[in-house]
């Protein structure tokens, strides 16, 4: 659950502008909670979020990958979403 300037960063280091991907920022988690993908390590103090990609077109989500138990992280990298659509 990162903020806007470090979504915007992290944009920019990945050099997306001008493609398809967009990176959002959930600073005050709702996004996160709506997903049910709050991840309670309260260690960490804020809520974190779980790793996970999701696809939305129009609005409408065509696929999420949540890492954790039987999925692996890999399931999220770009090159397994990229075969989901």
């Amino acid at each position: 659950v990162n903020d806007g300037a470090v979504m915007e960063a992290w944009a920019k280091d990945q050099g997306v502008e001008g493609s398809m991907i967009t990176f959002l920022a959930d600073t005050r988690s709702e996004l996160t909670q709506a997903l049910d993908l709050v991840l309670h390590a309260y260690v960490l103090g804020n809520p974190r979020c779980k790793r996970f990609a999701i696809v939305v077109e129009d609005g409408v989500i065509k696929a999420i990958k949540v890492a954790g138990g039987d999925v692996p992280d890999e399931a999220t990298f770009v090159e397994a979403m990229l075969e989901e659509v």
